[in-house]
Formats: structure tokens, C-alpha cells, sequence
């Protein structure tokens, strides 16, 4: 590997870590990265979703009391992101490079537009919340698990965007507790990963060293994003994103 691709790599999992701990959205760095330094689309998407997962562990583990406390209260949840994860896992197995390669520009305009609209997704999930409170009816927690369901599906197979998404499912099922919402969507994503990189890895999907590269630095990028979150706007972070996005997807379509 030449010197340059290394330094690429390792830029993309310290940018993925840094926007992941405060906005989300490393995954258009990491996947664009992966591309450019030759891997097929598949491998490249297998491989990021590998590569960032250590960092996400962390973030995971940062809401454990959370987690311990509401262990019952999320098992529902838990079993919905792994069936849909490991579904969405498996469709990208069976997905030839050319196929894939189509569908990369659609799936980046989709993740950008969901990052563009965050604002109005976060406002209509804090509605829900506020109308279903703490005990939602039966209607919306069964109608939660299925969005939920649908999240993890995607999360398995491409996830840009996902934590976006996901903020509205579990908004219908927990209310507008904020760390309540965000320790089941911290739970849900490392679940959704964790079962895609393990089909990832049996399928052989995985470039190892790049793998390695990209993972480091996104982990060293999750605790700077700690760090400097608190000093930098989210919002600022997250119209970065959406730029980058934006000319990502611009990129894939023209190629």
C-alpha cells in the first residue's frame, strides 16, 4: 500500500470518528475512501462498516448504566435491529459489485437528504414523543418496532443516515427522554453493526488492512469528537457533512 492511500485512509477514519461522536455520517468519508483507494463498492462498504465499529463500541459503552437500567425495557428493540441488521447484511452478501455500484449514488443522495432534513426529523420524533409519552399504545410501539425493523435492515446493508432515521423510530416507542432515546439508538446501532460485520467477516468481504487504518483513526477521531463537541456546534459539523454528501454523491452519478 502506498504511502499516500495509508495517509487517505487514516484522514477518513479520523474525520468518520470525529462527525460519528457529534453529528454522525462517517460513513461518507470512510466508503468514499475505501473506493478511491480500489476496492470494489461491496468490499468497500463490508470494510467501512467493519472499520468504524470499534469506535461505536465506545460510544455504545459511554451509555451503559443506561443500558443496564432499561436492559428489559429495550430487549424488543435489541431483537428487531439484529433480525433486520443480519437481513440487511445479507442482501449487500448477495449483491454483485455492479449492482451495488448502481445503487452507491441513490444511496448517498438518500443518506445527504436525511442529513439535510435532521432538523425537521429530530422535531417530528420530540412530537411523537411528547404525544405517546412514557407508555405508548400498543399501535405505536408495535408501528415502532417495524420502523424499527425497516432501520436496521438499511443499517446492514448501507447505514449513512442511519441514526437520523432511527431517532423517529424509538421516539414512538420511548417517549422524548433524550438519553433514553439516545442510549436504545446507541444499543440498536452497535447491535445492527456488530451482526453485519460478523456476516461481513464469514463472507469475506473484508480488506484487513484497510480495515485496520481506517479503524484506528476513527477511534482516535471518536475521542477528539468527545473533546471538540463540546467547544464546536453541531450544526456546524453536520452542514459539513451534508457538503460532503452532496459532492460525494454529485461524484458517484457523473462517474
Amino acid at each position: 500500500m502506498e504511502l499516500s492511500t495509508a495517509a487517505l485512509l487514516a484522514a477518513s477514519g479520523l474525520a468518520a470518528g470525529l462527525v460519528n461522536a457529534i453529528a454522525g455520517g462517517g460513513t461518507f468519508f470512510t466508503f468514499s475512501a475505501l473506493v478511491a483507494a480500489g476496492l470494489p463498492p461491496v468490499v468497500a462498504n463490508a470494510t467501512s462498516a467493519v472499520a468504524v465499529t470499534p469506535a461505536n463500541l465506545s460510544s455504545a459503552w459511554a451509555y451503559r448504566r443506561e443500558l443496564a437500567a432499561n436492559a428489559r425495557r429495550f430487549a424488543a428493540l435489541g431483537i428487531v435491529s439484529l433480525i433486520g441488521g443480519l437481513g440487511g447484511a445479507y442482501i449487500l452478501t448477495v449483491t454483485n459489485n455492479d449492482a451495488f455500484r448502481q445503487l452507491v449514488p441513490w444511496l448517498l443522495l438518500f443518506a445527504t437528504l436525511l442529513f439535510a432534513a435532521s432538523p425537521k426529523i429530530v422535531a417530528l420524533a420530540r412530537a411523537i414523543g411528547k404525544q405517546e409519552g412514557h407508555h405508548p399504545s400498543t399501535k405505536a410501539w408495535a408501528a415502532g418496532l417495524v420502523f424499527q425493523t425497516g432501520v436496521a435492515v438499511y443499517g446492514g446493508f448501507f447505514g449513512a443516515g442511519m441514526g437520523i432515521v432511527m431517532l423517529a423510530a424509538l421516539a414512538i416507542t420511548e417517549g422524548d427522554d433524550f438519553h433514553l432515546i439516545n442510549s436504545a439508538k446507541h444499543l440498536c446501532s452497535t447491535l445492527i453493526q456488530l451482526v453485519a460485520v460478523v456476516l461481513f467477516v464469514i463472507a469475506g468481504l473484508v480488506s484487513w488492512p484497510e480495515t485496520i487504518i481506517v479503524g484506528a483513526a476513527s477511534v482516535i477521531g471518536g475521542y477528539l469528537g468527545v473533546v471538540f463537541g463540546r467547544r464546536l456546534p453541531a450544526g456546524i459539523i453536520r452542514w459539513l457533512v451534508i457538503a460532503v454528501g452532496a459532492a460525494l454523491t454529485l461524484y458517484f452519478f457523473i462517474r
